[in-house]
């Protein structure tokens, strides 16, 4: 990116100030490299983000910003309705509350290493995965409509997961407002048969390794410690999120023209927040956001029996659950305020500091476990939220490392079973259905996740509080 035209706040901010059209600057964090690295697509979203109707304070790019549809992957917007706000889809992403839970084990490595391959099989065999896979849970109509309001609630009601877990989840584990009815046939249809998948792309269940301490004190709260053994999974909506964000692209396209609303790129397509097809997508979306939260919670439930299994002695309680592809309706105090916003996050993680209203008692003194997923065969991180991301970013930071190469130049640059076989000399094992999946997430085709969550701590986004190095990956 040609930083020429960014202010330089400090050391980790740089601002665009208003140009043609925009309402607001647009703010990017990162340190120069980081920055300096972005596409120049990455400024040019987020300055058309900030010419979008109803924007309240800035348009802001995560130092892990990469180009998306209509909104930069890591981009956060937030919308005041009684201004004339709107909402995008191309703001929250296709795959909606794509996210990530890490569960505690309560082992060292010591007593998972001489079982590691068979615990990789046994989880690769339990656990569906890959692009279009499906799992042993068919949905009829009453049923997913039920799992679409009452999300990993649901689940717990139907016996995949314990009830302790809810209060570990965001919103409690079911997003109020859903409304199914405005999840289209098709939608349903594609969801029927993947509850309880990873599916492809960058998802994946990760064993990992507690490799690094930077904040005692909260890892302590947290229940972690140098040597501990975790779990993670990153999933989200599967196919019903996909299509629901396809359908109302379509139909934000028609309203936009309808009301009147110059778009500076057609992938913004928008509705105002209060008119019917804004409020139509907003309800079709927290249905997603249920979707996902279930999908998760059954992932988790199944991850549990292969570890009953063959490690009977872990105990795989939730750390936290978080979502990165969302818009969620909040108080955030702008100018001295206190105001009610839709604040899209999408490619970013909600990063709620001390003492909020909306966080379980077991994370008031620290902040919110803000859970960072590397790409394969890289570190993951655990940080928190802090008092200063409230006002730096709507209470937001980064998602993961990033893509810095296409999946295209990914696969002409690298063949599958040489990453495989490079990353178990490492002592990783990756168990997946498709070499071409493998190759599509590299390491190499990623950002550099340390210096990504490096810049988030600095920049006051979130702390830095354990690094997580993967010894198994399953993964599409």
């Amino acid at each position: 990116m040609n930083i020429d035209r960014l202010e330089q706040i400090d050391a980790y901010t740089w601002r665009l100030n208003p140009e043609t059209g925009m309402h607001v600057p647009a703010i990017l964090y990162g340190d120069e490299a980081l920055v300096r690295a972005m596409d120049d697509k990455v400024l040019e979203q987020a300055a058309n983000v900030a010419r979008l109707p109803g924007i309240v304070q800035a348009s802001y790019a995560m130092p892990d910003a990469h180009w998306g549809y209509g909104f930069p992957i890591g981009g956060v917007a937030a919308f005041d309705a009684g201004a004339g706000g709107v909402v995008s889809a191309g703001g929250v992403g296709f795959d909606v509350s794509c996210g990530v839970r890490t569960l505690l084990t309560g082992l060292k490595r010591a007593a998972i290493e001489p079982v590691k391959p068979l615990l990789a099989d046994a989880l690769y065999a339990d656990i569906p995965v890959g692009l279009g896979s499906h799992g042993k849970i068919r949905l009829d109509a009453k049923g997913l409509d039920a799992m679409l309001k009452g999300g990993a609630q649901w689940a717990v009601e139907q016996g995949w997961g314990e009830a302790r877990d809810l209060a570990r989840i965001e919103e409690h584990g079911r997003m109020e407002g859903a409304r199914p009815e405005n999840v289209s046939a098709r939608a349903k249809e594609r969801q029927r048969a993947e509850m309880g998948t990873l599916g492809s792309g960058n998802h994946y269940l990760e064993v990992q390794e507690v490799t690094e301490i930077f904040d005692a004190g909260t890892a302590q709260s947290f229940g972690i410690a140098e040597g501990d053994m975790v779990v993670s999974i990153h999933c989200g909506s599967r196919g019903l999120g996909h299509q629901i964000g396809t359908e109302y692209l379509r139909l934000m396209q028609a309203a936009a023209k309808q009301y009147g609303i110059a778009l500076p790129d057609r992938e913004l397509a928008c509705a105002p927040i209060e008119s019917e097809v804004g409020q139509d997508y907003l309800g079709a979306m927290r249905a997603a956001i249920n979707c996902a939260l279930a999908n998760r919670q059954i992932l988790t439930h199944l991850t549990r029996q292969v570890f009953a299994r063959v490690l009977p002695a872990a105990r795989l309680e939730l750390l936290y659950d978080v979502s990165h592809n969302t818009c969620k309706f909040e108080e955030h105090l702008v100018d001295g305020e206190r105001r009610r916003l839709y604040v899209h996050r999408k490619g970013a993680t909600r990063a709620f500091g001390p003492n909020h209203p909306d966080l379980p008692a077991a994370f008031a003194e620290t902040g919110q476990p803000v859970l960072i997923g590397g790409s394969m065969g890289t570190a993951s991180y655990i940080l928190a939220g802090t008092s200063r991301s409230e006002t730096l970013s709507f209470a937001s930071a980064c998602h993961g490392a990033g893509r810095s190469m296409s999946r295209h130049q990914a696969t002409r640059t690298w063949q599958g079973r040489q990453v495989i076989d490079q990353l178990a000399e490492r002592g990783i094992l990756i168990r997946s259905p498709s070499y071409r999946g493998v190759a599509e997430e590299a390491p190499g085709a990623y950002k550099d996740v340390d210096a990504v969550v490096r810049a988030s701590d600095r920049a006051g986004l979130a702390r830095l509080i354990a690094r997580l190095e993967p010894i198994v990956c399953i993964k599409g």
